[in-house]
């Protein structure tokens, strides 16, 4: 069993900050990426931000120089931290993480259960 567990979510007024964490538990070899997306009301889920376990990186274009996704492997642990938040932040934020539960298996995507994001004054 795999869980995936996000914080950090809130309420923030334009121009603000906000860190989000996420950490996988539970029975796992390997994690081999993992990644926020975001799911504003009415729209389709989209990336935000993805880091490889060899630290590759890519960015939404529309958070590039705001957002920076970074990961710390020793605690199977991902951030995101948002600054110059803007109202078309706001949506649910979901982690996910592309990973082996055991040796020889091929690795699957898990799934988070969300954090809210709002920006608004």
């Amino acid at each position: 069993q795999v869980q995936l567990v996000e914080s950090g979510g809130g309420l923030v007024q334009p121009g603000g900050s906000l860190r989000l964490s996420c950490t996988a538990s539970g029975s796992i070899f390997n994690i081999y990426a993992m990644g926020w997306y975001r799911q504003a009301p009415g729209k389709q889920r989209e990336l935000v931000a993805h880091i490889t376990s060899g630290g590759n990186i890519n960015y939404a274009d529309s958070v590039k120089g705001r957002f920076t996704i970074s990961r710390d492997n020793a605690k199977n642990t991902v951030y995101l931290q948002m600054t110059s938040l803007k109202p078309e932040d706001t949506a649910v934020y979901y982690c996910s993480a592309d990973l082996q539960s055991h040796a020889g298996l091929i690795p699957e995507e898990y799934w988070g259960q969300g954090t809210q994001v709002t920006v608004s004054s």
